[in-house]
């Protein structure tokens, strides 16, 4: 198809110069026509040239875009664009609830939308978390260091050890009961658990902490380098690097280090520790059954730990098998070798490990419940080590009652060496203020399992004497059921002979099988009317059981209770209670005693001054005084403990220069001697009792291993201990 130029040319061409114009000489038959010459004469075709190159030089450019212009640019296309795809809402063209209903389209886009912001938080959250380069105070363990009340050592408890090993030293049916009872898909897992995390939140909304879903990748982080508090925060922070950790570590690296720092219980952390602490064999030599049995402590040593509770046992045998079965599943134990682990592995019954002094054991043991409740420190943290523990036991009271207390142990073998196989010392000094000075917890911690000074075995018999005069002074006493109570004086007559039936207002006492109730007076002696003054400082039973009556029991009971006495120890609210039924430990008996000597003021008895870790001092909760007596009371029985002692030991009393009270302790069943005295505000309480371990817990009768109340062994000790002549 060919184009017509109309004649005269395109309209201005002249004026621009185009192409395709007729020539300067403005011959009809120019350019334009098809059949024009194919030779152009030269002055033509100069001036044409000259034309364009005059048209070009007026030509306007454009001007050249900036970067604010380009950006307007696209933000209007893009605004243009929103404005084309904003989802319409409430939807037009619907009716009633209709309208509200997002379409399948906005459905979609939310759902898009929420996974790709979730995708870029997540990448975020994983490009910045950062792996620290040093591990934190789970991965490096320290001991605890006791000091004696003058600030030198007393003790360092290196029991808590980890001891790392190599993965290829731990056998594969150890590696993998680990990973049957804790992780089973470790090995294709990136590191976390997304079904574990969910499940771990529907259990953190609905019980209100975190719990479970973390791989084994995710417990070594929180091990290393983390705390072990359950928040969201430290769980999100943990998932992050666990998936970071996986990246940059092996398998068998990150199992490696968790099984060397994860906490097995009994002080230890790791497994070759674990293997030590429950079997006394290295890892090596551990097979499925006890790996399956280790495995379970990763739960919760304390819960499965079977020497602790009767109730931790039957969860650890629950444990153990399904762990074998597990394995099985897992397809790394036979049907058949399963089969061969039937019984239970019982574990040892004590960490051989722990290893500290014979008696400094019972210290550290003391000191160690002391500074745990005091300072709010938790078994595990404790366990983790760096505390320092300053105690208040003074070594030189500590040294002088260990040896008074071996010297009459070795007397008691050679009067009678049968029965003083099952003989026991427990022995307490306890300052007015409530400080434990001095103890004697036993002969070897390492061969007893527990401390004489705090056990409550056996009963106070007429060392229970005090708190009783103490109720009636400061309550009185009554005669009748409507009268008003009658106050009562150091000087108060009341009946002292021996077998005088215990009354009430209403007639004699009756016990449950019928018989009138009775006191006796050691010796069967009779005193006839006493002062209750007297009858404190000579041990009269029955006058004391009388007058408990007369106070009430319930009196008698929560003054002993504000005394220091603990309610679990004190006996039955019936006339035994004033015979002293009830059974204090010697730290409590102490205790006691001292709150007379601090003017009716009782301080908790406690072990330890001051914690610090690391040099940074550990706030410690040290108890207070409070009144548990009027200041009267508390000195009208101290006199009368006065007195018992300058009756009972007049030479002693002399060369103290009547600084010194205290009394003499019996048992009707000859089951228990005792001796509570005070001096200088330290009471210190020795009691002396029978019991065969092996056996039971029931007291036996001394066999005269606790000599007589006029030549006490009880007291023997004691005198020796604080430097009295007997």
């Amino acid at each position: 198809m060919q184009l017509r130029i109309p004649e005269g040319g395109i309209p201005g061409g002249g004026r621009d110069g185009a192409a395709g114009a007729p020539s300067a000489a403005g011959d009809p038959e120019g350019a334009g026509s098809s059949g024009g010459s194919p030779a152009a004469s030269p002055a033509a075709s100069s001036g044409s040239r000259a034309s364009r190159r005059a048209g070009a030089g007026r030509r306007r450019k454009a001007p050249e875009s900036t970067l604010v212009a380009r950006l307007v640019a696209v933000a209007v296309v893009f605004g243009a664009w929103l404005r084309r795809v904003r989802p319409r809402y409430p939807r037009p063209g619907r009716a009633g609830w209709k309208r509200w209903v997002p379409s399948w389209r906005q459905t979609g886009g939310a759902v898009l939308a929420s996974f790709g912001l979730g995708f870029l938080s997540l990448s975020f959250a994983y490009a910045v978390t950062d792996i620290p380069e040093n591990l934190n105070s789970y991965a490096t363990q320290q001991d605890n260091v006791y000091f004696w009340a003058d600030g030198t050592p007393m003790a360092r408890t290196g029991w808590v050890q980890r001891q790392a090993v190599e993965l290829e030293d731990v056998p594969e049916d150890v590696r993998w009961a680990v990973l049957a009872a804790e992780n089973e898909s470790f090995y294709s897992d990136p590191g976390i658990s997304f079904k574990g995390i969910s499940r771990a939140v529907l259990r953190t909304v609905g019980q209100g902490s975190t719990q479970g879903g973390s791989t084994i990748t995710q417990q070594y982080v929180k091990n290393v380098y983390l705390t072990q508090e359950q928040t969201y925060s430290r769980k999100f922070t943990e998932a992050m690097m666990a998936l970071k950790l996986d990246n940059r570590m092996s398998k068998d690296e990150i199992l490696e280090g968790y099984l060397n720092t994860s906490w097995f219980g009994r002080g230890t952390y790791g497994i070759q520790r674990a293997a030590q602490a429950y079997y006394g064999k290295d890892v090596s030599g551990l097979n499925a059954s006890e790996a399956a049995f280790l495995a379970s402590l990763l739960k919760g040593a304390g819960l499965y730990d079977p020497t602790l509770s009767a109730n931790n046992r039957a969860r650890a045998v629950e444990r153990w098998r399904w762990t074998l079965d597990r394995m099985v599943e897992i397809g790394r134990l036979t049907p058949e070798e399963r089969a061969g682990y039937r019984d239970f592995p019982e574990p040892l019954e004590s960490n051989p490990l722990y290893n500290t002094g014979e008696q400094s054991d019972y210290l550290v043991e003391l000191a160690t419940q002391y500074a745990k409740k005091a300072a709010h420190i938790s078994d595990k943290d404790f366990d983790r080590g760096g505390y320092q523990i300053y105690t208040t036991f003074d070594k030189k009271r500590v040294d002088e009652l260990t040896k008074s207390v071996n010297k009459a142990r070795d007397e008691a073998r050679k009067k009678n060496p049968e029965a003083a196989k099952h003989v026991h010392y427990g022995a307490a000094s306890v300052a007015a203020d409530g400080r434990i000075l001095a103890i004697h917890g036993g002969p070897d911690h390492r061969k007893q399992g527990y401390n004489e000074s705090n056990a409550t075995t056996v009963r106070a018999g007429s060392a229970f004497q005090p708190f009783v005069y103490a109720a009636a002074l400061e309550h009185g006493v009554r005669k009748s059921r409507e009268g008003a109570p009658e106050r009562v004086t150091g000087e108060t007559l009341y009946p002292g002979d021996d077998g005088v039936p215990v009354t009430t207002p209403e007639g004699p006492y009756w016990d449950r099988s019928g018989r009138k109730v009775a006191a006796k007076n050691d010796g069967g002696r009779s005193y006839g009317r006493i002062s209750l003054h007297r009858a404190l400082a000579l041990s009269v039973n029955t006058t004391f059981m009388q007058l408990g009556m007369d106070t009430g029991l319930d009196k008698v009971r929560a003054t002993a209770q504000a005394a220091g006495l603990l309610p679990s120890s004190l006996g039955a609210q019936v006339p035994a209670l004033s015979a002293g039924s009830s059974t204090p430990s010697a730290i409590r008996m102490a205790g006691g005693y001292a709150t007379f000597a601090a003017e009716g003021r009782h301080t908790e008895p406690y072990a330890v001054l001051k914690v610090t870790r690391n040099g940074h001092e550990v706030a410690v909760d040290v108890p207070g005084a409070r009144r548990a007596v009027d200041v009267e009371t508390a000195a009208a029985v101290q006199s009368a403990l006065t007195d018992a002692f300058r009756t009972a030991h007049p030479g002693a009393a002399a060369a103290a220069g009547g600084a010194v009270a205290g009394k003499v302790g019996t048992t009707e069943d000859d089951t228990a001697a005792w001796y509570v005295g005070t001096e200088k505000k330290v009471s210190t309480a020795v009691v002396v009792y029978r019991i065969d371990l092996a056996r039971s817990l029931e007291p036996l009768p001394l066999e005269g291993l606790g000599g007589t109340a006029a030549d006490s062994v009880p007291y023997r000790v004691w005198a020796r201990a604080l430097g009295h002549a007997g």
